[in-house]
Formats: C-alpha cells, sequence, structure tokens
C-alpha cells in the first residue's frame, strides 16, 4: 500500500488520540511499523470524562529516564578522582548502588553499567579506582597500576567508602546503599562487605582470589578476604562460572562452606559452560543466557534488601 493512502487512514481514525498523527507520519517516513493507541473510550455524554487505564500492557516494559555525568569526588586519602554517575530522573526515593570496575579500568563497559542500574530506579556511582595511574585511557591506567605493583586495598577500599558517602549525601536516597564489583572488583566487594558498614547488601561478580588463600599474595593486597568473613556486614551474593579458575568452582564452594558455618545470610549461584567475566558483552566471554539469568538475581536481591 502506498505510504500516502495509510498516512491518510490513520489521520481518519476516529478513535485515533490527539497528537498522535505526527507521530505516525515520522515513523512511516522513517520505515517503521507503527500501531497506533486508541484513546481511552468516551464517557456517557453529559458525563465526567473517563480517567485512562493505568493499566501497563502485557509484554510492554518501561525504563526509567536517567541522567549521567562524570564528577570529581574526593577519595582515598581526599584525593580528588573521578566518578560516574547515572541516576533517574524523576522525583523520588530511591537505593544507591556503588558500581566497582573490573581489572581492565574504568572502561565503557563499566559506565554502561551504572547506566543499566539508574534505568531500573537506582542511584548509581562507578569511582576510577585506577585514576592514579595518571593516563588517559583506562587500558593505560591499568596498566600503570600493574606496573605500580597493583592496586592497593587502602586505596580501593578508601575510594569505595567515598563513593559510598557521596550516595548517602544524595536527597533523593532511600537510606539504602548496596555494592557490586566484577573480577578484582568482586574481590573488593568482599573485602569492603567484611570490612566497612553502610553497606545494605552486596554482589560479588567471579570475585578473583576470594578463597583461593593468602600465600604468594603481592604486597598491595596481602589478604584473602575469606579471612575476614566473620566480620560479614551485609547479605552477599556471588555470581560466577563453572569454568572460571580464579576463582574455581572450588574456590565458590568454600566461600559457600564458610558463610553458612558463619550463619552468615548469603546466595551463591555458578552458571554451567560459562568461565570468568560471564557479564562482559564486548568479551569472547560473554554468556548472554547466564548473564540474563544473572541480572534477574541481582536486581532480585537488591529489591529484597535495598527495595
Amino acid at each position: 500500500m502506498d505510504p500516502n493512502e495509510v498516512i491518510q487512514q490513520a489521520m481518519n481514525r476516529r478513535a485515533f488520540i490527539a497528537g498522535a498523527t505526527s507521530g505516525v507520519v515520522g515513523a512511516l517516513a522513517l520505515g517503521t511499523a507503527v500501531q497506533a493507541q486508541q484513546a481511552p473510550a468516551a464517557a456517557p455524554q453529559g458525563g465526567p470524562p473517563m480517567a485512562p487505564s493505568s493499566t501497563v500492557p502485557a509484554g510492554r516494559v518501561f525504563y526509567k529516564a536517567i541522567e549521567g555525568e562524570t564528577l570529581k569526588m574526593r577519595g582515598y586519602k581526599g584525593d580528588m578522582i573521578d566518578a560516574y554517575m547515572a541516576r533517574p530522573t524523576a522525583p523520588g526515593k530511591y537505593p544507591g548502588v556503588v558500581v566497582i570496575h573490573h581489572m581492565p579500568g574504568w572502561d565503557e563497559a563499566s559506565i554502561e553499567i551504572t547506566r543499566k542500574f539508574a534505568q531500573h530506579g537506582y542511584n548509581a556511582i562507578c569511582p576510577n579506582l585506577h585514576y592514579r595511574g595518571g593516563k588517559a585511557t583506562p587500558e593505560g591506567n591499568a596498566a600503570a597500576m600493574r606496573e605500580a605493583g597493583g592496586l592497593t586495598d587502602a586505596s580501593a577500599m578508601g575510594d569505595v567508602e567515598a563513593a559510598i558517602k557521596q550516595l548517602r549525601a544524595m536527597h533523593d536516597l532511600n537510606g539504602k546503599v548496596g555494592i557490586i564489583g566484577y573480577c578484582s572488583g568482586g574481590r573488593q566487594v568482599y573485602l569492603a562487605a567484611c570490612t566497612m558498614k553502610g553497606i545494605d547488601a552486596a554482589v560479588a561478580c567471579y570475585p578473583g582470589g576470594v578463597g583461593a588463600g593468602s600465600q604468594g599474595l603481592p604486597a598491595s593486597a596481602p589478604i584473602d578476604p575469606i579471612d575476614l568473613s566473620k566480620d560479614m556486614s551485609c547479605p552477599i551474593m556471588t555470581i560466577s562460572g563453572q569454568d572460571d579458575k580464579r576463582p574455581s568452582p572450588e574456590h565458590i564452594a568454600k566461600i559457600d562452606a564458610e558463610l553458612t558455618r558463619l550463619g552468615k545470610v548469603h546466595e551463591v549461584h555458578v552458571y554451567e559452560n560459562a568461565g570468568h567475566s560471564i557479564f562482559a558483552h564486548d568479551q569472547a566471554s560473554y554468556r548472554p543466557v547466564a548473564a540474563m539469568d544473572g541480572w534477574k538475581n541481582i536486581f532480585r536481591w537488591y529489591e529484597k534488601y535495598l527495595g
């Protein structure tokens, strides 16, 4: 059918909602098939107009409008570091989440994760733990940190604690703050949950080194965080792959056994046919089925303890 005929028919529909015609015309001009929404049924003559239905059509997902910015905040020892903040724009009270990036650095993937949390109704912040590397790229900063002997636990914990304080200073925080980290960030999540207060829920994604023992660890990170599990201050979830080597399934089993022995609230999720970095959609290790289920578990966990 000629697009002009389709447009004319759409304009002549009596039930076509006011203002929608221009949307259909624009969509058709772009070659997009658009199904016009019908206006609410008219009220009986002389009566008040009927309120539009608040029912969300089955299968439709609405994401919150968000805003994001790179800001400066005072981190470990008062250093001014970069952090990326994303939050919903609608008025309301929202939980907070600190996103701890992986060893490859404060990169695009880490920023995308931060924005994903905002779209799902969280105030989210991702501090650049490698800022002190002084390089212009995530790769350069990560390399600089390795050359310097690795990111120190003291520096990482100082920056994470500063990010938590940044969230707690927000007027639209609902009073709850969680943390989530990936790879080295997963280890730092476990360490933070055992060494600092003010965390309401934690998620450690493939926390490399936890449960592996302290032998041979560098001076920058000399502790296996599992040894501090008695001080775990919040519910924690781990997510990892069956084929991963660090953490291996044996490491995760040690974590599970130790947290169970201590009576700590936790969940452990190990995915088959998956290794390290299962959430990293920009890497060959990405496992979409495991990642999708992992996100469901993350949001369920945070809804329970932060919502």
